[in-house]
């Protein structure tokens, strides 16, 4: 009935997404380091909210 799977969406917005995921690993660690000397709150929330953009996409959750 529906499709499943990163299939779901259109090609366009499937490369959209890939692309903006290879801009994910190096803001996602330039934020780590900025965490590890500057630890804010807001830094701390920004890191969290990465690591799971970015470990979701891994598992494959969007």
């Amino acid at each position: 009935m529906f499709k499943k799977g990163k299939y779901r969406l259109p090609l366009w917005l499937r490369r959209v997404r890939d692309v903006g995921y290879q801009f994910l690993i190096p803001l996602t660690v330039f934020q780590l380091f900025r965490t590890i000397l500057f630890p804010t709150t807001i830094d701390v929330v920004l890191l969290a909210i990465l690591v799971f953009m970015y470990l979701s996409y891994v598992i494959g959750l969007f």
